[in-house]
């Protein structure tokens, strides 16, 4: 059963078109990855699926209740975490969920076990007596994610909900967004740490421009943007001239130059059809006059997914 739909789906800010007849399903239960460079129609996607924004034409719907028409519908089957946070600073964190369990008209003994229970699932228990200005980003983003889930929404909208987090506090997110996930949650999220969705997601999305170039599992995009394999090189000198070097071997499909540790690397992908062996490659660069520091042949991952299927132009 489809989750989440949208036909057509096409959003205008003035002469900038930010969604362009985007169509894209998500089934119940599924955690989709939503991906795209920045300003390439990601939020106002999430925000039309959280009923804030309307469509300029087209349709967007969530459990077959069309938004913009069955509002009221949609919005309790929601829970909605933007990318910037609103929070209360003067109320404890205590004070924050009673203050939303008021506002979804859950009251008396509900009330006590839906904050009993948020609470145990975000493992905020130890913070119910502190002041929400004193939150860390980390925990701040925990509490925003709690105060969603009082209602016990079918869909969940995430954008960005990984933003600004230290490694440890990711880990923390993307361990409650797997058990979310598995509880039967249906998981949009939007994010730039693409090895973390590639280990929640079951399948991804990728706009540019504010039109959908990828949909499907994460074997489909790997199989589709990712052929072949890569080998990362490392020159001592000359790396950008080593990469026209290299881009004009018979094998290699794409050259790109890369910055790791402050030190240019070339990242060189090679045909699926057929691909040039890796000593031909060193081979060339040496006869050329290259010094070759370091070779390393990687498999495709979502980040080469990503980086092969969009430009980086925006909307």
């Amino acid at each position: 059963m489809a989750m989440i739909e949208t036909v057509n789906l096409t959003r205008h800010y003035g002469d900038v078109v930010a969604l362009d007849d985007l169509n894209l399903t998500i089934e119940q239960g599924s955690c989709f990855g939503f991906l795209g460079p920045n300003g390439a129609g990601k939020t106002t996607t999430i925000r039309i699926l959280a009923t804030l924004l309307k469509p300029t034409w087209g349709e967007a719907r969530v459990a077959g209740y069309t938004i913009g028409w069955q509002n009221p519908q949609v919005r309790p089957l929601i829970g909605y975490v933007p990318d910037v946070i609103g929070r209360y600073d003067d109320m404890l964190v205590s004070e924050y969920l009673e203050f939303f369990a008021a506002c979804y008209g859950i009251h008396g003994s509900a009330r006590v076990k839906a904050l009993t229970d948020v609470l145990d699932l975000t493992d905020l228990g130890g913070a119910v007596s502190r002041p929400v200005a004193g939150l860390s980003r980390g925990m701040t983003q925990r509490l925003s994610i709690a105060r969603v889930l009082l209602h016990d929404p079918q869909v969940l909208l995430l954008d960005e909900p990984a933003s600004g987090l230290d490694p440890r506090a990711r880990v923390d997110i993307r361990s409650l967004l797997s058990e979310l996930h598995k509880m039967g949650k249906t998981i949009l999220i939007s994010s730039h740490v693409l090895h973390e969705l590639s280990t929640l997601c079951d399948s991804i999305g990728i706009v540019e421009q504010g039109r959908l170039v990828f949909a499907g599992t994460l074997d489909e995009a790997l199989a589709k943007g990712g052929p072949g394999r890569e080998v990362e090189i490392v020159l001592k000198e000359r790396s950008e001239e080593g990469g026209k070097l290299l881009a004009q071997v018979h094998g290699v499909s794409r050259v790109r130059l890369r910055t790791r540790d402050d030190a240019p690397m070339l990242v060189v992908t090679l045909s699926p059809d057929q691909p040039v062996e890796t000593s031909e490659l060193v081979s060339r660069l040496v006869t050329a006059g290259f010094h070759v520091e370091q070779v390393r042949a990687v498999e495709a991952d979502l980040e080469t997914v990503f980086l092969n299927l969009t430009s980086g132009a925006v909307a």
